[in-house]
């Protein structure tokens, strides 16, 4: 098999599972954490660093959150089990300054947990291995919309870098910003932030003392809070129409 075949093989394989193949980075990251606490190494760098994590993580939910919120029913989603799924292409928005700004929101989220290590050889090392794991994903997408919209793709993927934005204005979006849109298919993501965060906390105070003794911290606010509007948003999607926009 040649090489640009098999690097779409690998990235389609790896598209399919994009969701749970990220968790080996958590669980690289939660033992590195145990591990530096157990031996005193972990640097007090106290609550404001773990906010400028947290903003970190927020600021990648935001590039989500606008790539999502302009796009029509069937491009810059989860798609479906089976494969890809584009009814058009993206090209204006955020997709003016950046081919895959998902991808992009993505590893500023994932880095925000990669930050609770305060390791900087780790965060290299997500980076790198991040960038060789969605490499190939991009690179399968990409293909997918080659052969899909063919000249149309070439002529917008001309100018447009893969991962890094163009710092210039985008061009206005072609379709509204939607927020039933976002309350559907982004509502799990502040939850997810605080619930990482949280396990953090909780794991460092049980690894230093041995027990750990329940504390309405911060962390723990965010956690609850932002689960119970994440369940209420997921009842609603279920058993109502309310959140569904015709064509989003």
């Amino acid at each position: 098999m040649a090489l640009i075949e098999e690097l779409e093989d690998q990235g389609n394989v790896l598209f399919r599972y994009r969701s749970y193949i990220p968790l080996v980075f958590l669980g690289t990251g939660l033992g590195l954490y145990i591990y530096k606490i157990n031996n005193m190494t972990y640097p007090e760098l106290g609550f404001n660093y773990w906010l400028i994590s947290l903003f970190v993580g927020f600021v990648g939910l935001a590039v989500r959150v606008y790539a999502v919120g302009h796009t029509p029913k069937n491009t810059s989603g989860r798609n479906t089990a089976d494969g890809q799924i584009a009814d058009e292409l993206n090209q204006t928005g955020i997709y003016s300054l950046v081919r895959h700004p998902l991808y992009l929101g993505n590893f500023l989220m994932w880095l925000a947990v990669g930050m609770l290590t305060a390791d900087f050889w780790y965060i290299v090392a997500f980076t790198l291995a991040y960038w060789v794991y969605y490499e190939r994903i991009m690179f399968a997408e990409e293909a997918f919309l080659r052969k899909k919209f063919g000249e149309t793709y070439l002529k917008w993927a001309a100018d447009k870098p893969a991962f890094i934005p163009k710092f210039k204005a985008p061009i206005k979006p072609k379709y509204p910003f939607s927020i039933k849109k976002i309350l559907k298919k982004e509502k799990n993501g502040v939850a997810a932030l605080f619930l990482l965060f949280y396990v953090f906390e909780i794991v460092g105070e049980y690894v230093r003392w041995g027990s750990f003794a329940f504390k309405p911290t911060f962390w723990f606010w965010g956690f609850a809070i932002s689960t119970v509007v994440y369940l209420i948003l997921k009842i609603i999607k279920k058993y109502t129409s309310v959140l569904d926009e015709e064509g989003r």
